[in-house]
């Protein structure tokens, strides 16, 4: 009896096991289990096209400031002295250097007086505009500027007509690239102080060169002279005496003149044939 009892509890476990193992859920891998879980999206209708940006327009370029003055007097190609707010100042103008026409020890350069001519004949009384760049004066006290009279930069215009060279003294270099295109056009046209083989240069006015120059022009303004042309000697004139002196009319003769002897002094005076 006790055997049979046994035998049904063990078939009863067994029989449990069995179902437990039935009802077991089976196990995916959690990766498997995601990618099935999440379903592939679907297209969403009529979606606008991701917008190109446009491109960003360049800035405009700043206004030019200028200050207005009236030209009082030129001192020289590159320098001039103006009115401004009622008052005198001296003016240097910016990135252009023009030969020496007034500085102390230093001879007046080759093309320097043009250059003055230049300046004083379209500056001096005019009204002007004047543009600054980033220093306002130099060492010697004077105001830094771009002069325009009208609407042309003068800096330019002496460059263009080879009567000044390229200067740059940072900062203010804000037109050096166009100034440098206008020097080089006079370089190749070979006008005012180009004209002058390695007169001009980075540095400044080679003096050597200045100085040949102005041997050279010198020698072509003195003319050579002609030479002296000899009067013919007067013809020798003999008279046997005074009164062939006397028919020829040239009575008395003074020692020295033509057809006078010594025979026709008889006093010996210097006088003959009185």
């Amino acid at each position: 009896m006790k055997k049979a009892i046994i035998l049904i509890l063990l078939a009863s476990l067994t029989s449990g096991c069995v179902i437990a193992t039935k009802d077991q859920p089976t196990i995916v891998p959690a990766a498997q289990t995601a990618t099935q879980a999440t379903p592939a999206a679907a297209p969403i209708a009529n979606q606008p096209a991701e917008a190109t940006p446009l491109p960003t327009a360049a800035p405009a370029p700043a206004e030019k400031k200028f200050i207005e003055a009236k030209v009082k007097r030129v001192i020289d190609g590159d320098t001039i002295e103006i009115i401004i707010n009622n008052k005198e100042e001296t003016v240097r103008m910016i990135l252009v250097d023009t030969p020496e026409t007034k500085k102390p020890n230093t001879p007046v350069q080759p093309f320097g007086p043009e250059a003055s001519t230049f300046t004083k004949e379209t500056l001096e009384g005019k009204d002007i505009k004047l543009e600054r760049d980033v220093t306002e004066r130099d060492q010697y006290k004077r105001l830094l500027y771009y002069v325009y009279i009208g609407d042309k930069m003068f800096n330019e215009m002496l460059l263009e007509k080879g009567l000044a060279r390229v200067a740059v003294y940072p900062p203010d270099v804000k037109y050096v690239d166009q100034f440098r295109e206008i020097q080089k056009n006079a370089q190749m046209a070979k006008i005012g102080i180009w004209s002058i083989e390695n007169y001009a240069t980075d540095k400044g006015y080679d003096e050597s060169k200045a100085q040949k120059h102005i041997e050279e022009k010198s020698k072509q303004a003195t003319p050579t002279p002609a030479p002296a042309v000899k009067e013919p000697a007067p013809a020798t004139v003999t008279y046997k005496n005074c009164t062939e002196v006397k028919q020829a009319g040239k009575a008395p003769i003074h020692r020295g003149e033509p057809g006078y002897s010594s025979k026709l002094d008889r006093d010996n005076d210097g006088i003959a044939c009185e």
